[in-house]
This record gives structure tokens, C-alpha cells and sequence, in this order.
């Protein structure tokens, strides 16, 4: 046997094992584990890097908590780095770059598929972006880049669509668990945010990359994020009140930071028409913002831990939450890459620091300021990032102490649904929106887009001209040859359906028949690119059982007919399906 059918054979064999055999995806799952905990060490070790050599960092690297008072200069570098992500923006536009799908919309829209390159130019746009001051984390560019490599593994090994989505979480799940330590927010994340569901066949795979992210960050030295609360006295039942208060404020907070993203990117484009300076600009205004106080600076991992042992004033707490906000928004506004997950953190503790110091009269309790900060770090974090238990189990991992976990879950629950009430969208959904894709969450819904009418219709189509005589009519179509026919006028265009069984009940009756009026659907029809949901609504709305394709909107050329019966036999088809894959049977 040759080589070439040799390697074949087992290439075949391979993927045979890891699509037939759950202990295959386990393997797969623990390889991505440990894909993801050396993304997330090398990109934090190269941001260290960075700030240590472009700023003189301090505090091992933690330039939100390094002092640069007395060195304005250095000031000028987000500016700067505003320059490099400006020119990686104009050499990707000059290439007829498209956007760059992240983790949530691969497995909402595209059944998990992710490009390797294309989310390496994200994570290198990430890293310039934090490296160079810009006030977004890494996050976004762990996750991106970890997903890829998962996603990029399952396409060779041909896998399942849900088994796809399955290791698009375990990426995200294995780099959230090895940067901050913490397994089950990990898995957590990745079943709320980017699976959007939780099933048993999911379950094993994504806590073993959870699990193996953060062995493999801790052995190397990272992924080391911990709170020390002090001791909790006992939980008396009128103290949830004001968590669940400060749940509900978070949550109009992070619906007002969401929605200035959309403004300011709406600003920057108004005033900088060229999609290259825009980054330079939000750069300048960056390095104004630091000249106030450095703490606005990267994601803000030294900042945070600073300001949550430090007893600040109501004024100073102020002043640096509208800093980091306006700097957040005004970075990821202009163009730098990056997402606002470590810095809903840091702006959680600064709000419910905030909210400890309100004179709560009416609302005695006991609880101290980090107590406040840790459940506002948390549900902030919620309403932005979505995944009310994944930030749970954050505080509950970074803390160690379980007696907050309550009041923690009872806040971020609040502000999770406060949010989707009045908003309905996660940062990452939000900005999908922007672009004008309307989903809600990494659900599977791409399905839907990839069932087309072209794909559903019949091409077999009945056609005549629609000046043809009935007579000429009775004769080409007998009764019983066909139940319809599409006409089309001297054009070609689409021009109705006469029903046969109606015209042959009509002539038998003896009554006189102008076949003109009795076409129907004159103006109803569908597209070939819409989808079996768009055809779903043309049914209800035409209240038929069938009705013509044609090419587009403009020659209404006839390319085919589809009925309703098939189209909801089809959905009734894919429903279940994804039920099945869901329950994992």
C-alpha cells in the first residue's frame, strides 16, 4: 500500500474516532485546554512587556497602578499606538478586509467556523492596543484567538456542526478559566455567552478545557486574579434589598456605557472621515484622560486592586469611574481592539464602592465597602458582558468566600434582567446590532440563514404567457396534469398563478372566465437568498399555500415554486434536530 493511501487510511480512521467517540471530543477538549493557557500566558507576558518598556511599569508590570505623574511624556503613547492600529486598519481595508467574527456570532450565525488568521490580526491589534495604553483588556483577544485554534481543529477533523459550536466554547471557556483562575466561571462563560445553552454533551468537554486553561496558566506563572474580602458576619434577609438595588443601578449604568460606544463611534466617523486617524485621535484623548490619573490606562488590573484595599473619597471614586468610562468608550469608539470585560470589573468595584458610601437610612446593613465593591464588580460585569452565573462563580473563585455568593447571584440576577428588559443586548450582541446582524445571543440560529428558499424550492415549474386564450389554456393543461400554473407577462416577468382545479369548476359551472382576474398572487412571491423564516412570514401574510420564486425584485424573472407545507415540514425537520443535539441523544 502507498504512502499517500496509507496516511489516507489513517486520516480516515482519525476522523472516524474523534466524531463517533465521546472520549475523542474529551481529548480534543483538553488540547484546546492547554491551546488556551499558553494564548493567555504569552499574550499577558508580551503586554507586560510592552508596559514595562514603552512606560517604565511598575507593581510587576501594572501600568493602571503605576505612577506617572512626575513623567507626562509617556502620555503620548496611546496616541502612538493609535498610529500602528490606524495603519493595521488601512493595510486590512486596502486588502478588502471584513469584519472579524468573534466567538458569539461563529457559533450564532456560521455553525462555529472561526478563521485562524483573521482572529491572529485581532489578538495582534489587542495586544498593540493594551500594550500601547489604550483602556480595554485582553480578554477579547484570549478568547478570539483561543476559539479560532478550537474552531480550526474541528474543521479539519470534519466534526458535527453542534460538536463545532461545542469547542468554540471550550476555547473561550479554557482562556476566561486560565486568566483569572477561576474553572468555573470559565465553563460557565462559555455556556452562557458563547453556547448559549447548557446540555449534558456539552458538559464534559468544556469544564475539562476550563480546568486545563487554568492548570496550564497557573504552572506557567499567570492567570493568578484574587480578592481578599475580609471576614462576613452573618447575611440578615433585609441586606439583599440594597444589593438588589445596587444590581438594578449597574445595570442602567452599563446600558448607558453600551449605548455611548454607539455615539461615540457615530462622533468619530462625523469628525474623522478617514477610518485611519480615528485611532490616533482617541489615542490623544486617552493620554489626557491618563494625565488625570493613570488608572484609565489598559484593563486596569493593578487600578482595581489598588482602589478596592484603599479607602477613597466619594469625589475621587467619582472622578475615576468617568474617567475609565470615558476612556473605555472613547478606546473602543475609535478604533482600538479590545473588550470591556476586565474593565466592567474595575468599574463594578468603583460604582459599588460608590453605592457603599450613599447614606442608606432607610436601609440599615452591616455589609462593608469591598463587600459592596465585589457585588458591583459582578453585576456590572453581567450587564455588559451577559452570564449572571459566570460572574457569580468569578467573585466566588477570586474571593474564596462563599458566604457573599448569595448576595452576589441575587444582585447580578437583577441586573441581568434589568438589562434585558430595558435593553435586551450583551456588549458583544449589542455590537452585532450595530452592524445590523439582530441576534441575542450565541444561540444557533445560523441554521435558519443557511436554509434558503433556493435551497427549499422546486424548479419544476409550470409557466405560460399571461395573455394566453382559456381555450389555448384547457388545452395545454388537462384537468388533472398539474394543480397550478405561474404566468408571466411579455417580459418574462412573474405575473401571477392560476389554479386549474377553481378555472376547470368555473368552466363547468358555465360561467365566463377572464383569466386576467382570475390570477392570484400578482404581488406576492419570494426571493431565492431569503431564508425559511422570511418565507414563513410571505405565507402568513399572503395566505396561501404556495408561492413563486423569482430571481429578484427588479425582473422578477420565475426560477422556481415553493409551497408552505414543505417549508414547515423542513423548519419542523431542523427544530428537531437541534433539540436532539441540545439533549445530546
Amino acid at each position: 500500500m502507498s504512502p499517500i493511501k496509507l496516511t489516507r487510511n489513517a486520516s480516515a480512521l482519525l476522523t472516524r474516532f474523534f466524531r463517533e467517540r465521546e472520549t475523542g471530543l474529551y481529548l480534543i477538549a483538553a488540547v484546546i485546554g492547554i491551546v488556551g493557557g499558553v494564548v493567555v500566558s504569552a499574550m499577558s507576558w508580551v503586554s507586560q512587556q510592552a508596559h514595562i518598556l514603552i512606560f517604565n511599569a511598575e507593581s510587576q508590570g501594572r501600568l493602571s497602578s503605576t505612577i506617572l505623574n512626575d513623567r507626562p511624556y509617556l502620555l503620548i503613547f496611546p496616541a502612538i499606538g493609535g498610529i500602528l492600529i490606524g495603519i493595521s486598519l488601512y493595510l486590512l481595508a486596502r486588502k478588502g478586509g471584513r469584519h472579524i467574527v468573534d466567538p458569539v456570532e461563529a457559533n450564532a450565525l456560521y455553525g462555529g467556523r472561526l478563521s485562524v488568521k483573521d482572529s491572529g490580526i485581532l489578538a495582534i491589534q489587542n495586544l498593540i492596543s493594551n500594550g500601547f495604553g489604550a483602556s480595554v483588556g485582553l480578554e477579547a483577544g484570549f478568547t478570539q484567538l483561543s476559539s479560532s485554534v478550537a474552531s480550526s481543529i474541528g474543521c479539519k477533523l470534519h466534526l458535527r456542526r453542534e460538536d463545532l459550536r461545542t469547542l468554540v466554547g471550550c476555547g473561550s471557556a479554557a482562556a476566561i478559566a486560565a486568566a483569572f483562575g477561576a474553572p468555573l466561571a470559565g465553563a460557565f462563560y462559555a455556556f452562557e455567552t458563547i453556547i448559549g445553552s447548557y446540555s449534558a454533551s456539552s458538559l464534559t468537554p468544556v469544564v475539562i478545557s476550563a480546568i486545563t486553561g487554568s492548570a496550564v496558566s497557573r504552572s506557567l506563572g499567570t492567570g493568578q486574579f484574587s480578592i481578599d474580602l475580609g471576614a462576613i458576619g452573618p447575611i440578615a434577609a433585609l441586606e439583599f434589598l440594597p444589593v438588589i438595588i445596587l444590581g438594578a443601578i449597574c445595570a442602567v449604568v452599563a446600558i448607558g456605557l453600551m449605548r455611548s460606544v454607539a455615539t461615540i463611534e457615530v462622533v468619530f466617523k462625523k469628525l474623522v472621515p478617514t477610518v485611519a486617524l480615528r485611532p490616533f485621535l482617541g489615542g490623544c484623548l486617552i493620554g489626557i484622560a491618563a494625565l488625570v490619573s493613570p488608572q484609565v490606562l489598559a484593563g486596569g488590573h493593578g487600578a482595581l486592586h489598588l482602589d478596592l484595599v484603599n479607602d477613597l473619597t466619594m469625589k475621587t471614586l467619582l472622578l475615576l469611574l468617568a474617567l475609565k468610562a470615558l476612556a473605555s468608550v472613547v478606546s473602543i469608539g475609535s478604533g482600538f481592539r479590545g473588550g470591556l470585560f476586565f474593565g466592567s470589573l474595575f468599574m463594578g468595584v468603583l460604582l459599588g464602592k460608590i453605592f457603599a458610601q450613599i447614606p442608606l437610612f432607610l436601609l440599615p446593613t452591616s455589609l462593608s465597602q469591598s463587600v459592596f465593591a465585589a457585588v458591583g464588580m459582578s453585576s456590572l460585569a453581567v450587564a455588559i458582558v451577559g452570564g449572571p452565573l459566570t460572574m457569580t462563580f468569578l467573585v466566588l473563585e477570586t474571593t474564596g468566600n462563599f458566604a457573599i455568593t448569595s448576595l452576589v447571584l441575587a444582585s447580578a440576577i437583577t441586573a441581568s434582567a434589568v438589562t434585558r428588559r430595558y435593553f435586551g443586548f450583551s456588549f458583544s450582541t449589542w455590537r452585532l446590532h450595530m452592524r445590523g446582524e439582530n441576534i441575542r445571543g450565541a444561540h444557533d440560529v445560523g441554521w435558519i440563514r443557511d436554509l434558503t428558499v433556493a435551497k427549499l424550492m422546486r424548479k419544476d415549474v409550470q409557466t405560460t404567457d399571461s395573455d394566453i386564450s382559456l381555450e389555448r389554456l384547457l388545452a395545454e393543461f388537462p384537468l388533472g396534469s398539474t394543480q397550478r400554473v405561474v404566468c408571466k407577462d411579455k417580459n418574462g416577468a412573474y405575473a401571477g398563478i392560476l389554479f386549474l382545479p377553481e378555472l376547470y369548476s368555473m368552466v363547468s359551472a358555465g360561467q365566463v372566465v377572464d383569466l386576467h382576474q382570475a390570477m392570484k398572487l400578482q404581488s406576492n412571491y419570494v426571493l431565492p437568498e431569503m431564508n425559511i423564516k422570511d418565507a414563513a412570514r410571505k405565507f402568513e401574510e399572503a395566505k396561501s399555500e404556495v408561492l413563486a420564486v423569482v430571481n429578484n425584485a427588479r425582473q422578477q424573472k420565475i426560477v422556481g415554486l415553493l409551497s408552505e407545507s414543505h417549508v414547515l415540514r423542513r423548519y419542523s425537520e431542523e427544530l428537531d434536530k437541534r433539540r436532539s443535539e441540545v439533549l445530546g441523544v
